[in-house]
């Protein structure tokens, strides 16, 4: 084991002082953040936090009602009264920025038309925003009408439609109860989006790390150093460093990511971030996403070993590059019915279980314990498996040369 930490280590180093790596490693985060501020920049519904100038003129006396439903709303708006005419109205505007002219007389109650003259420079989400102020003005139009207090309550109250699903329906029949210990998620959606999200973006970053596995050992079988290193290690020993030693690279990538992501969410969501993302539950996450990356490292450093070089891998060998994104097939299913077939089938196969099990934990309100110790327990076999196999396949396919090696010589390989 000595030897396969000191294997770790120079492949970690090695790639921190490769150019390409480091540019990788600190790209992605700054592209995300770039598309990010660049959409805010071209975002036609931000004023720049600016507040915006609401003036009344008010011939109805509701202005005590508009104004506190704008507050009620959370409205960045300053509003008062104005005695400003219309036909005087653009000469105001003119020398006004992020300023509106409302003009509530008959108009609203007769034909229920509010004039509003807005300066140009106003966010295209004023008119969105001002909706808003219908409510005490359509008050005002049944209070005209003679209609009771009960009657105005009564003809005001918004229809909410409320859906209970058959599965509810049969849950409730049967006195079942969501188990609040099984739950992650709260009135706050993002309770158990963060942990899942950040245990997602682990798994990724260790993923595409562990990929760099395919390069490492195809360049030490083309520049024929794989010798060199053999005389001091052995196979064995030399493939547990490079899965080791990928890991934490891939580790590393994931912390840089987050050092920039993490800042940024909590600066512009109105949500606990912090508190949302360190609870017990976001251990076990991170578990499931190593777990993933020891499946598909044990894939990558065998597979590394078959093939003389990466610029001709042939069609078997792509075919294994492609499984760790095959949990995207199951993102629409697992998302509309967590507990539906598919989402189940997914959890079940290996190569798919650790992407599937962090969509259906993220979403889902109880968690299915049974189900989840059934999919780690067949997933942790199958990395003990493909680790024994990729240890075969890596023994012989590390020292052979001139060509990528076939699936028939790769099965003599682990019968031997």
């Amino acid at each position: 084991m000595r030897n396969a930490m000191k294997v770790a280590k120079w492949e970690i180093k090695r790639n921190l002082k490769n150019k390409s790596f480091l540019i990788g490693m600190f790209l992605s985060p700054a592209l995300i953040l770039g598309f990010f501020f660049l959409g805010s920049l071209f975002d036609g519904s931000d004023d720049g936090g600016e507040t915006t100038q609401v003036f009344v003129q008010d011939e109805l006396g509701v202005f005590d009602s508009l104004e506190a439903t704008a507050e009620e709303a959370e409205l960045d708006w300053e509003m008062q009264t104005t005695d400003v005419s219309e036909d005087n109205v653009q000469d105001e505007l003119a020398s006004s920025e992020n300023t509106a002219y409302l003009f509530v007389d008959e108009r609203a109650t007769a034909d229920g038309t509010i004039p509003i003259y807005t300066s140009d420079e106003i966010g295209s989400g004023f008119m969105n925003q001002v909706q808003v102020l219908s409510a005490p003005v359509k008050t005002l139009q049944m209070q005209q009408l003679g209609l009771s207090d009960e009657e105005l309550a009564a003809v005001s109250m918004s229809i909410q439609f409320e859906e209970t699903t058959s599965e509810e329906l049969a849950a409730a029949g049967d006195g079942e109860t969501t188990s609040e210990s099984n739950s992650l998620l709260g009135d706050d959606p993002f309770e158990s989006l963060i942990p899942g999200a950040f245990a997602g973006i682990i798994l990724l970053s260790i993923v595409f790390s562990g990929m760099y596995i395919f390069q490492s050992a195809s360049n030490e079988k083309k520049d024929k150093i794989a010798e060199i290193i053999l005389s001091s290690v052995t196979p064995g020993e030399l493939m547990q460093g490079k899965i080791i030693g990928y890991f934490g690279l891939g580790m590393i990538q994931a912390g840089v990511f987050l050092i920039f992501v993490v800042p940024i969410a909590i600066w512009q969501l109105d949500v606990p971030i912090l508190e949302y993302l360190l609870v017990p539950e976001l251990i076990f996450l991170i578990a499931i996403a190593i777990l993933g990356y020891f499946l598909f490292a044990a894939l990558f450093v065998g597979l590394g070993a078959t093939m003389a070089d990466m610029s001709s891998a042939g069609n078997f060998q792509s075919m294994v590059m492609m499984l760790p994104f095959l949990p995207f097939i199951f993102i629409g299913p697992v998302l509309s019915d967590p507990t539906g077939l598919m989402a189940q089938i997914g959890t079940y196969v290996p190569f798919t279980t650790p992407g599937v099990l962090l969509m259906r934990l993220t979403v889902m309100e109880a968690w299915p314990w049974l189900e989840i110790i059934i999919a780690l327990a067949i997933l942790i076999v199958s990395i003990w498996l493909f680790m024994k196999l990729a240890g075969k396949i890596f023994k012989t396919g590390i020292l052979m040369y001139g060509k990528n090696a076939s699936p028939g010589e790769i099965w003599k390989w682990i019968k031997a």
